[in-house]
Formats: C-alpha cells, structure tokens, sequence
C-alpha cells in the first residue's frame, strides 16, 4: 500500500477544521499517509521569524505528493494561505482544496489555485488525493 505524503494547511486559529480532517483520516481503513505539516507545538510559530516559518513550510512541500488546504472563509484573510499556495506551485505540487463541513461561504483564492474542489466527505478528499498523487 502506497503511504502519501500530505502537507495539510492549517491555521491554528482555526484547529478544529484541522483536527477533523486528520481524523477523518487516520479513521479511513486502506488508506496510509504521512503529515508534513509544521506541528502546533514546533516553537517557529510563536518564537520564528515570518522568513523561517516560510523556509520550514518550503521544507515541508518540497516532500509532498500533495497540499491540502482548507478553503473555509477564514483562509481569505490568512497571509499563510497565499505563501503556501505560492510554494506549492512553485514545487509543481497539486492543491486540493477541502470545504468545510456545512460551509455555505468558501475561500475563492484556494478554490482558483486547487487542482481539485472536495466536500468534506472521507471518500473524496481520499480519491482526490489516490487521483491526484
């Protein structure tokens, strides 16, 4: 079996969409991944400059099949959320964008950049990825 290696974009303003979709995953049987993205507890995030947060995130994607950014509302105002993409595309690496569950307002900028739109659904967000890798 195939082990993936996801980069999923985060804000950990907005955790629990996060740990929803990791749960989502770590759940579905047959289905083996790695998670590239910068821990919660990694003290860049509060200690780091903007620079090295940038150069950990571009550490992290340039060993990833795929970049997996939520694309609630809130990620319009993220100033992480354009970096990633920018690094993302800069690496070749496809984006799938994940709405959130019950969202009926999503980030247009995520859904301009992904390779693929998903609902926040296991099967798809899993077939995305299985396509798109």
């Amino acid at each position: 079996m195939k082990t993936y290696n996801l980069f999923i974009s985060h804000s950990w303003a907005y955790s629990d969409a996060y740990n929803g979709l990791v749960t989502l995953l770590n759940k579905r049987p047959y289905f083996d991944y790695k998670n590239y993205s910068v821990p919660k507890e990694n003290p860049i995030h509060t200690t780091g400059t903007d620079r090295e947060l940038y150069e950990a995130i571009q550490n992290k994607v340039v060993f990833c099949d795929i970049v997996i950014i939520l694309a609630g509302v809130y990620s319009s105002y993220s100033k992480w959320i354009n970096k990633e993409i920018e690094i993302a595309e800069h690496f070749g690496k496809p984006i799938i964008a994940v709405e959130p569950w019950g969202s009926e307002k999503t980030s247009k900028i995520v859904k301009e950049h992904a390779d693929r739109i998903v609902k926040w659904n296991t099967e798809s967000i899993v077939s995305a990825i299985r396509d798109l890798a």
